[in-house]
């Protein structure tokens, strides 16, 4: 198979780069910290042991996340191009492309799911605002409500696409730099508070002693693949999101040190997400291993508990919308990219075009707790089918294949050489290496095919 004509970007228009090393390094955190920090790794900790879950997970960081984050961004800096150019300009003449085109459906797909999460959120902090969640509810039922209805969670997902397209419609940096420089803090404050709140309540001890005292005996082999899992798609990894941002990146800024930035805040929204929530919720007496129910069902009920519990609901639920938020994004970035890459359209087009795209292909998703709710697949309903085909085919394939791109088709020395560039002292070399032909490639290959494997045989 022949690789497709590619479009010379760079004729007719010089590429937006992002205006500061900040500016960059927000918008690509902000890629990475999204519900994946905020619900995700607090439940899965809860579900895996506490503390030997979360040192587990660092390590995995280490190991996979920052290395495979720093040949992304490479490949997208050297080649100035979105997901799927990139690979095409890059492996000329190749199939390589593919692996492009991959992540480009990838962040179409995510998105357009992950739009209705986002109008969750939204959602409820206008619920918790308005008072309309007070303590004695039936918060299991009254979210089961919200999801089942059919006009309102489709008014949500509507509200939270918009908002995403209109950021994206404004340019790199008059609109994701920008909000990612507002959204960020804000971000940051939010987690504060109700760290502080957490962390003071009485019985608050007991969840911090299991959040941050290992217990190793609760390791096993569930406990390994969630936590690479976890730091393997937190980062935002094998989706094109930090290709398409690292497109943006000057050859004089330093992006190993970018690369360390990200992931550093990555890790520590993360941390800090389960300081925010597991001692609130071992105070209170609730699971920390609900799950989905741990956001919209557990949560609530705790905040319902707290002195100011409306406000500290208002304040997490605004947290998980701004999460949600600067995820969506990116995913959405790198969908318009590459519509104003390869196909030479305008900005506010393509954005506008694929806003309404992802919405549309989001409506089953929207409905399938409702009128769609008789339509499954391997016992999913129609949103987790959205969610384990992106996550576990998609995301993972696209990170193989990325790593074993850079291993062993582009070169480790090529790679290296584009990533210290502008380096400051904190350069790649033989151990990235090694990492990113070896042990990443083995790593993901073992978590795809275990979340295959166990959702055919479950």
């Amino acid at each position: 198979m022949s690789e497709p004509k590619v479009m010379d970007q760079q004729v007719g228009r010089r590429r937006e780069n992002w205006a500061s090393q900040v500016g960059f390094v927000l918008a690509a955190a902000g890629s990475a910290i999204g519900l994946g920090n905020i619900w995700r790794f607090p439940y899965l900790t809860g579900t895996n042991g506490g503390a030997a879950f979360v040192l587990i997970y660092l390590a995995a960081i280490i190991l996979i996340g920052y290395p495979i984050m720093i040949t992304e961004m490479a490949i997208g800096r050297k080649s100035q191009r979105n997901a799927y150019g990139a690979f095409a300009a890059l492996a000329p003449g190749t199939p390589w492309w593919l692996v492009g085109a991959l992540g480009v459906l990838t962040g179409f797909v995510i998105l357009s799911y992950y739009s209705v999460v986002g109008g969750w959120g939204v959602a409820y902090v206008f619920k918790t605002l308005l008072g309309m969640l007070p303590k004695g509810t039936d918060f299991a039922g009254a979210f089961v409500g919200h999801i089942t209805a059919t006009w309102e969670p489709i008014f949500w997902h509507a509200v939270f696409m918009g908002v995403t397209t209109a950021i994206i419609a404004a340019g790199v940096v008059k609109g994701i730099q920008r909000w990612s420089e507002i959204l960020m803090p804000m971000l940051a404050v939010c987690l504060f508070i109700l760290v502080i709140r957490s962390v003071t309540l009485p019985g608050a001890m007991a969840g911090l002693s299991f959040y941050l005292k290992p217990d190793f005996s609760t390791i096993n082999a569930k406990t390994l693949l969630d936590a690479v899992s976890q730091a393997f798609f937190s980062l935002s990894l094998g989706m094109g999101c930090m290709i398409t941002y690292g497109s943006y990146v000057s050859s004089k800024e330093d992006l190993t040190r970018s690369a360390a930035y990200v992931v550093s805040l990555d890790t520590a929204a993360a941390f800090v997400a389960g300081l925010a929530i597991l001692p609130a919720v071992f105070a209170l007496g609730f699971e920390p291993g609900a799950g989905a129910g741990l956001t919209f069902i557990t949560l609530p009920a705790v905040f319902a508990e707290m002195p100011l519990g409306g406000f500290f609901g208002v304040v997490f639920f605004f947290l998980i919308s701004i999460a949600a938020l600067t995820s969506a994004i990116s995913l959405l970035e790198v969908v318009v990219a590459w519509l104003v890459d390869e196909k030479g359209w305008n900005r506010q087009r393509a954005a506008l075009l694929t806003g309404i795209g992802c919405f549309l292909f989001g409506l089953p998703t929207t409905l399938g707790y409702g009128v769609l709710s008789n339509i499954t697949f391997l016992g999913m309903d129609l949103l987790d089918t959205y969610d384990w085909i992106a996550n576990s085919i998609f995301l993972p394939l696209g990170g193989l294949l990325t790593a074993i791109f850079a291993g062993y088709v582009w070169g480790t020395r090529n790679v290296a050489e584009e990533a210290n560039k502008g380096s400051t002292g904190m350069a790649v070399g033989e151990w990235w290496a090694f990492l990113i032909r070896f042990v990443v490639p083995i790593a993901i290959a073992i978590i795809m095919l275990s979340g295959i494997y166990q959702k055919i045989a479950g």
